[in-house]
Order: C-alpha cells, then structure tokens, then sequence
C-alpha cells in the first residue's frame, strides 16, 4: 500500500439550500461539513518543499463554500456532499480519496450530531 498525506479541514459551517420538506426548501440550512482528502506524496518532504508537492487546505475550504453553485437547491444533504467530493477529484489527479462528513445543525436537538458521510475513490 503506498504512503499517502491526508489533509483535512473540519467543522465548517456553510449555509446551503437542501431539505425536502417544505419548511426546508426556500431557506438555506446551516450545515457543519469536515473534508479529508487522501493525496499521493513525493518520497520526502524537506524543510524547503514547495507547496506544489502538496495541496492547499484553502482548494478544500472552498470546495465547501465558493465552489458550491449559489441559488441551487440540494434534495439531498447526499448531493452536497458528492459536489465536493468531485470538485475535489477534478482539481488534482493526485487525490486518490475524498471523505465528506455532512451535519445537519438545524435538526439538532441535544447537541447531536445528525448527518452523513460519504467517500469516494478516483476510478
């Protein structure tokens, strides 16, 4: 199995337009979305390494936030968890992986945290 780096960056908060139901479908929902992303590495990393060796924690920020269509409404929390993961996928073929985990703040009661997952691999 080869070495590989795995960025993350974790607890966003993102106001998206999601839901089904009718008091979701016009306003958009906060959400708390953490990203991982699997990248293949060079052999070392030495003091000097450029960042070009690796991958800005900014490109999966804004996979999360700029890169979401504004005014498009998601049915499924499921939906804005695949537009990262393919925005992510499409913007560096070294990334082997992508890990998005979706909490659904608006439905929490307790402090519990409601939502998804979903990985997919590069094919």
């Amino acid at each position: 199995m080869p070495d590989l780096l795995q960025l993350q960056v974790h607890d966003l908060q993102v106001d998206v337009l999601t839901g089904i139901y009718s008091e979701e479908t016009h306003l958009p929902q906060p959400l708390r979305i953490s990203i991982t992303a699997d990248i293949d590495l060079p052999e070392r990393f030495a003091p000097d390494t450029p960042l070009s060796a690796s991958k800005s924690y900014i490109d999966l920020k804004h996979a999360a936030t700029g890169a979401l269509p504004q005014g498009v409404h998601f049915t499924l929390i499921e939906g804005v968890a695949e537009h990262i993961c393919e925005t992510i996928l499409v913007s560096d073929s070294r990334v082997r992986r992508v890990e998005v985990r979706i909490v659904k703040l608006a439905i929490a009661e307790n402090g519990e945290s409601i939502g998804i997952t979903l990985v997919r691999n590069r094919r």
